[in-house]
């Protein structure tokens, strides 16, 4: 696309190569090809894609404690998390620079200034220049989610311009947190990224919700995970296949507009690449009766504080 008020986006609604970070890398370097190849500017990725969701957790009775099963398979889980320091997303950002193509992805994040033990739920932004520009870790894990993520913290609630376009983003249930969001609003996002595990029991409501309140594009891409996703070399993959339904995550990825209507509908059960153009000139037409954190907004009432420090144990003078 030429002109700067529009934006053309892909959705990656993929499954993973489940709890394999190599073989998923190669897959989205697969898919970011592609995008680029039919001229998307910007290629949107599901959470905790690379290397996958921890759907063991709910399967195997995860809150065992000191169980043996559930400590072999989060070995194998932060074994095949990436750690960002060591270059394991270099050849990705190599490929965002070589086709001119912005990247968001979700991935489990191995983090050296936190020991590198622990695993946090992270979305990445790469820009067309190869550039890593913000790593956002989840907030607060969900439910179940928490006995195998740690919470993160706010350095990564950044924008970053596009074109025309102002675009942030969260993962997963962040995106019913009123404050984060604010926090994005009021740092003049227009494009918000929401990225899933999948399904749209998750995306079928908020995605509308919060382009009507932002009154901006909103994006939400989601996984596929289906039980014969599962690899066969997944420490008990036997405990897991056993209460594991056939159909994990069905996609749901989508897109609404700055009105709050479907500009693509939820996409269930169909993998591949998932195509739109957006039209900033709708995001102005949109803020003229509402603009949260401008002319219907009150900071003298009430106002937000956010803390961006990235966390860390320990610091060294």
């Amino acid at each position: 696309m030429s002109k700067e008020n529009y934006l053309k986006v892909a959705l990656a609604q993929i499954a993973p190569v489940w709890l394999n970070k190599e073989a998923t890398i190669e897959k989205i370097e697969n898919n970011i090809k592609e995008a680029a190849k039919n001229g998307a500017e910007l290629v949107v990725f599901g959470e905790a894609l690379l290397p996958g969701y921890p759907f063991w957790i709910a399967l195997t009775n995860g809150a065992a404690w000191d169980s043996p099963v559930q400590k072999e398979i989060h070995a194998h889980y932060i074994q095949n998390s990436i750690t960002i320091e060591k270059g394991e997303l270099d050849s990705i950002s190599m490929l965002a620079k070589e086709h001119g193509i912005a990247v968001y992805l979700g991935i489990m994040e191995r983090a050296a200034n936190r020991g590198g033990h622990s695993i946090y739920a992270s979305l990445v932004y790469i820009d067309a220049n190869g550039i890593i520009q913000s790593v956002h870790r989840k907030l607060q894990p969900t439910f179940d989610e928490r006995l195998t993520w740690a919470p993160g913290d706010g350095n990564g609630l950044q924008v970053h311009p596009l074109k025309d376009f102002t675009v942030g983003g969260l993962n997963c249930w962040e995106n019913w947190m009123p404050l984060p969001r604010t926090a994005l609003y009021g740092l003049g996002e227009n494009l918000h990224i929401a990225v899933w595990p999948g399904s749209d029991h998750n995306t079928k409501d908020i995605t509308r919700f919060i382009a009507r309140e932002s009154r901006s594009y909103v994006i939400s891409v989601s996984s596929l995970m289906s039980k014969s996703d599962f690899p066969s070399d997944t420490p008990h993959v036997e405990k897991i296949l056993e209460n594991a339904p056939d159909v994990l995550a069905n996609g749901g990825s989508c897109i609404a507009s700055p009105d709050g209507e479907w500009l693509v509908a939820p996409v269930l059960h169909e993998e591949g690449l998932i195509y739109q153009t957006l039209d900033f000139n709708k995001v102005l037409q949109e803020r003229q009766n509402f603009d949260p954190v401008g002319h219907y907004s009150r900071p003298d009432v009430t106002k937000l504080h956010v803390n961006r420090e990235r966390q860390s144990t320990v610091e060294f003078e």
